[in-house]
């Protein structure tokens, strides 16, 4: 079982997702995106909460990864922080990333001490929207795929959503959308990421917070979530 504070790479060989043209050479283009474990060690199986740091969709605040996680395992949880691909990356590494790790953790369940049927995702501002898209866009898995990790659902069992960037409306933050998708994204591709398009009744249940003054997002992106 691996040890607490332990990173694993996410993907062996090749991973899914493009890097901005021209931008190949950027130090973030040759990140490995990993999972930095939090298990706790009695022995005992436990649910696991898969952590999404924000920034912006172009870093990962540190202040909203290792410490979160900590404070998961003292509520007698598994923690994961996800670090996953930001910018020069498009749409879809973060996500693929994302899901990524919740079907890592359900193929690694017995080995991990992980409850399968109870893993949920938190995520903050566009790590928020990352959280929000593993919930919207959960699959069922590859059932056929050669690779057993892909064989696994990335669907959630709960969702924490905190002061999410949401909506590529009126009400966007310019930076994540620019950072994911580039400075001209396709409007059908803006809109699918609009995530308060994209809720339907098999999102898992979800605890949407924000608060009223934001000054970096906006909070009509939680009520419009919501």
């Amino acid at each position: 079982m691996p040890k607490k504070g332990d990173s694993i790479p996410l993907w062996t060989g090749s991973m899914p997702g493009n890097v901005a043209a021209g931008q190949e050479s950027h130090a973030m283009a040759r990140e490995i995106p990993a999972a930095k474990l939090f298990l706790l060690e009695d022995g005992q199986p436990h649910p696991l909460m898969v952590v999404l740091p924000g920034g912006g969709y172009g870093g990962r605040a540190a202040h909203e990864a290792d410490p979160v996680a900590e404070w998961f395992n003292g509520l007698g949880l598994h923690a994961l922080v996800c670090h996953y691909r930001v910018s020069p990356w498009r749409h879809p590494a973060p996500l693929s990333d994302a899901q990524r790790a919740v079907r890592l953790a359900r193929q690694q369940a017995a080995a991990w001490r992980v409850d399968a049927t109870r893993i949920g995702v938190l995520g903050f501002s566009a790590g928020g929207h990352l959280a929000c898209s593993v919930a919207n866009f959960g699959d069922d898995g590859e059932a056929g795929a050669a690779d057993p990790v892909a064989r696994q659902p990335s669907r959630v069992q709960a969702l924490v959503s905190c002061y999410s960037v949401i909506s590529t409306g009126r009400q966007a933050h310019r930076g994540s959308f620019e950072n994911l998708l580039g400075k001209t994204p396709e409007p059908a591709l803006l809109r699918r990421l609009s995530l308060e398009t994209s809720v339907t009744p098999r999102n898992p249940p979800a605890f949407i917070w924000h608060t009223a003054d934001d000054g970096g997002v906006p909070v009509a992106n939680s009520l419009l979530y919501a």
